[in-house]
């Protein structure tokens, strides 16, 4: 059971383990990049569901660029059915659509859904579901110091607080807890700015596996955590 009161207001996903998905089922790639996209909907739905405010998934990182170009093609198209297929689920659902990072380096067709979906979500009050594409969080940190630098903002001067306001997620809380599939144990450059106090849950559960109930035992752990961004415990306090 969730407790009331203690959701996560954001919560950002790093959803591994797609390939080994299909692997370990005898399938090509593409099957285990299907399924994953299809768990996707479940969880943006299951979130919604259970009040989180904002959902961040990262979907395609810089690094993925170097995979070979006929399986960035299947991800690309895979992309594009997704937006076309469920625009109009997010737009009935009240959810806002975000992307963030190197957009630009998309392909145009894909630019241009993006940029529509944005649009036409953009009036809605639910939760903000956002995806990180072609994304890398040491580069968002860098495009950000070059944007307050031509800004003419004074640099001698500048806050974490005002620093924040030029990376990608300028107009979103940071992320409570971030969650990672398929066993690693790394952020692997998502969110590095953001993700400074975020509680971290790894599972050796790979992508298209991470059902609902996954997601539910989540955010159990994370209700279940003392967070004390830097300060002295209130239980050793009581103790």
């Amino acid at each position: 059971m969730i407790l009331s009161g203690n959701i996560p207001s954001h919560v950002g996903v790093i959803m591994d383990g797609n390939g080994r998905w299909a692997q370990l089922r005898g399938l090509p790639r593409v099957e285990g990049h299907r399924a994953g996209a299809e768990r996707a909907k479940e969880i943006i739905e299951f979130s919604a569901e259970v009040g989180i405010k904002c959902l961040t998934l990262y979907t395609f990182s810089t690094e993925n660029w170097q995979r070979p170009p006929s399986e960035v093609s299947m991800l690309m198209r895979l992309l594009e059915v997704y937006l076309r297929k469920e625009l109009s689920v997010l737009v009935d659902r009240d959810i806002v659509f975000k992307v963030i990072g190197e957009t630009w380096r998309l392909p145009e067709n894909i630019r241009a859904l993006v940029h529509a979906t944005e649009e036409k979500t953009a009036s809605n009050k639910g939760m903000t579901l956002v995806t990180a594409l072609s994304y890398s969080g040491r580069s968002e940190i860098l495009r950000a110091l070059k944007r307050a630098a031509t800004s003419g903002c004074d640099l001698e001067g500048l806050t974490e607080e005002a620093f924040s306001q030029y990376l990608d997620t300028a107009d979103l809380p940071s992320p409570d807890l971030i969650i990672r599939t398929s066993g690693e144990r790394r952020l692997s450059n998502f969110l590095l700015w953001q993700s400074a106090y975020a509680e971290l849950y790894f599972t050796d559960t790979l992508w298209p596996d991470f059902d609902r109930s996954e997601m539910l035992l989540a955010i159990q752990d994370f209700q279940g955590r003392e967070r004390r961004f830097g300060a002295i415990s209130v239980r050793s306090n009581a103790s």
